[in-house]
């Protein structure tokens, strides 16, 4: 299997601003406010300079899981300061996690694990995501506010 043969199987098309390739999967019925009850994507990242999915972050928890592929690192930047990294893979014994919850308003990016090259995954959001939830980290911003993790915000931010 290759991400080639994923891409065609799942119709996979790049994530806009945040980069990656992703299908949608599920939506659920519209709520009150518009916003879908949830939504559910499978995407994919590569090891590729351009192959990652950029500082985001959203208003509502967003559940990843791990299905295929090399581990997925995940770069946490919380919203009290604190930075963590999460590694999304088959080795739940050896600390990787199958499935794995950002806290709304927590910044997120992530990139296949160094020696790595592809992982497909996916991500559930309840209430279910939408273009005007989404918003794009700023790598000055980010430094200026975890300049403990400058280095991997800068590879994890995109203009």
């Amino acid at each position: 299997m290759t991400p080639d043969d994923l891409i065609a199987h799942y119709g996979l098309e790049p994530i806009p601003r945040e980069g990656g390739l992703f299908r949608r999967t599920w939506t659920g019925p519209a709520r009150a406010d518009g916003r879908p009850e949830g939504t559910a994507i499978v995407a994919l990242l590569t090891a590729a300079p351009d192959g990652y999915s950029a500082l985001h972050r959203l208003p509502a928890d967003e559940v990843w899981h791990h299905y295929l592929g090399d581990p997925l690192e995940l770069l946490l930047l919380a919203p009290d300061g604190g930075a963590r990294t999460a590694v999304l893979g088959p080795d739940v014994l050896g600390g990787q996690y199958v499935q794995f919850t950002v806290e709304a308003g927590t910044w997120m990016g992530g990139r296949v694990a160094a020696g790595g090259s592809w992982t497909l995954f996916g991500c559930t959001m309840a209430p279910g995501f939408t273009d005007e939830a989404y918003e794009h980290g700023d790598a000055a911003e980010l430094t200026a506010r975890y300049p403990a993790e400058a280095a991997r915000i800068a590879e994890l931010c995109r203009p």
